[in-house]
C-alpha cells in the first residue's frame, strides 16, 4: 500500500484549518474543526490523522488516551511507510497519558514501544529531488547550497522526499528561471527524517521528507507529478514570506 500525503485531501485541509485556529489561540473552534475532520474521514489514514489532532485537544486525560489509542489503532491498520514514522509519537503520547493516570505498567510498555520505532528511517523510496537546475544521470547533488526559504542560509544537508508531488513543490519554489524539474535520486549515504517537518503539524514524517549530509545521485528524471497552478504558487510564496519560523539546519 502506498498512500501519499495530500494537502488537498478534505480531512487534511480541515486539520490544517484547525491547527491554524489553534495557533491563533482559538482552541474551541480548532476542536470543532478536528471533530468535523473525524466525522468526514472515510478511511483509516484519514481517521488516524483526525483522531490524533482531536486527542490533543481533550481536557480529560482518559478522553485524550481514548482518542490517541483510536489514532494508533487506525494507523496500525495501514501497512504503509508513510504512517510508520508516526508510531513512535503515538506510543509516546499514550505512555504520557498512562503516566498521568498513575498506570506505570502501561506507561513503561508504551515508552518501550515508542523507543523501538525510533532510529534511522527504513524507507526504501523511490526518492525524488525538485529543482530548476538542469542535471544529468550520474550527477551528484551535495549539501552547501542556499536555502530556498531563507536565501542567506547555507544548508548543511541536501533534502529529498519519497513524494514526487512534494519534490514538485520544492521545484516550483526553487530559485532560478529554468523549468521545474523533478529528478529520481538515490542517497549515497545515511539519511534522516527532515526535522523541519517531522512531528511538527502532523505526527511523524507523513510527507516522507528526508535529508542527508552525503551526496544524492541522479538516476533519472520524473515527468509525472501534480504541478501547482499560478494561484497555488503565489499562495505558497506568500505563506513562506510570512513564515518567521526557524529552519533546523
Amino acid at each position: 500500500m502506498d498512500i501519499k500525503f495530500d494537502p488537498n485531501n478534505v480531512v487534511i485541509k480541515l486539520c490544517m484549518m484547525g491547527i491554524n485556529l489553534e495557533d491563533s489561540g482559538n482552541i474551541e473552534d480548532a476542536t470543532t474543526m478536528f471533530n468535523k475532520a473525524w466525522h468526514e474521514a472515510t478511511d483509516d489514514y484519514e481517521r488516524f490523522i483526525a483522531a490524533y489532532h482531536f486527542a490533543r485537544q481533550q481536557k480529560s486525560i482518559t478522553d485524550k488516551l481514548e482518542w490517541m489509542e483510536t489514532s494508533l489503532r487506525c494507523a496500525l491498520n495501514i501497512n504503509d511507510e508513510n504512517v510508520k514514522s508516526a508510531f513512535s509519537t503515538l506510543y509516546l503520547n499514550i505512555a504520557k497519558c498512562y503516566e498521568e493516570l498513575c498506570d506505570s505498567n502501561n506507561a513503561s510498555r508504551n515508552y518501550e514501544l515508542s523507543n523501538s520505532y525510533k532510529g534511522a528511517p527504513s524507507d526504501k523510496g523511490p526518492f525524488y529531488h525538485g529543482t530548476k537546475a538542469e542535471l544529468q544521470v550520474g550527477d551528484l547533488l551535495t549539501a552547501g547550497g542556499n536555502s530556498n526559504y531563507k536565501p542567506e542560509l547555507k544548508m548543511n544537508h541536501i533534502y529529498f522526499t519519497a513524494n514526487a508531488n512534494g519534490a514538485g513543490l520544492a521545484a516550483a519554489l526553487a530559485k532560478g528561471e529554468g523549468r521545474e524539474r523533478v529528478y529520481r535520486i538515490e542517497p549515497t549515504g545515511e539519511f534522516e527524517n527532515d526535522p523541519n517537518v517531522t512531528d511538527k503539524k502532523f505526527p511523524g514524517n507523513l510527507t516522507r521528507s528526508y535529508r542527508s549530509q552525503e551526496p544524492l545521485r541522479i538516476i533519472g528524471e520524473e515527468t509525472e507529478w501534480t504541478k501547482l497552478t499560478t494561484t497555488e504558487r503565489h499562495k505558497w510564496r506568500e505563506n513562506l514570506a510570512k513564515n518567521k519560523g526557524e529552519i533546523i539546519n
